[in-house]
């Protein structure tokens, strides 16, 4: 695990969060998301290595994951420009945003063969917390929304999503296709995190 106190401090917390609410999803992401808040509120916790972008494609650096995959939280930092799929998670996720900004597009199936809905948009800012859920709506296409600049988020996950089989889209059709994303970063798996 990262060894900063406020990182320390706030898996410690989430840790004892997931204890009590157990499955209380909408608790988790209230509470959690307040958590998450204090957490990315400054950016003197992470280190160099998990803010690294690369050329051609947004990294996804686990920084911890729960012993019991109950949770992860990860980095994900974006060249400029970049965008990942329209895709979707099938467990509760929060977003913080540290660094930058990210634009999220969120998406609805249509008709089976039929184009996805387009929900609308919205701009994530340093310090501002987002959630996404199957139960509130699970498929979005994030990105950078500078074109000359790094941003970085910090997204805490309802499982070890780097593990998690999860789908992309096709907007035109609603197709899908199987994924598992990994992470940018070497990981033993399934021991917990200490990175």
């Amino acid at each position: 695990m990262i060894k900063a106190p406020a990182f320390e401090h706030f898996v410690r917390d989430f840790s004892r969060l997931i204890d009590k609410a157990e499955h209380d999803e909408q608790e988790i992401r209230r509470a959690g998301g307040a958590m998450l808040a204090t957490l990315i509120a400054k950016d003197d916790w992470l280190p160099e290595k998990f803010t690294r972008s690369h050329p051609k494609y947004y990294q996804q650096y686990l920084l911890y994951c729960d012993p019991k995959e109950r949770f992860s939280v990860v980095s994900f930092v974006w060249g400029p420009g970049q965008m990942t799929p329209i895709h979707n998670h099938t467990v509760w996720a929060l977003i913080g945003m540290l660094h930058g900004a990210e634009r999220g597009e969120r998406f609805a199936l249509g008709a089976p063969g039929q184009s996805m809905q387009y929900l609308g948009e919205d701009i994530l800012e340093p310090g501002a917390v987002d959630s996404v859920s199957p139960t509130i709506g699970d498929i979005h296409r994030v990105a950078n929304a500078h074109d000359d600049r790094v941003s970085i988020s910090i997204h805490v996950y309802g499982g070890d999503i780097g593990r998690i089989r999860r789908h992309v889209f096709d907007f035109a059709t609603g197709n899908t296709k199987d994924f598992i994303s990994g992470y940018s970063n070497k990981v033993q798996a399934p021991s917990p995190a200490a990175y």
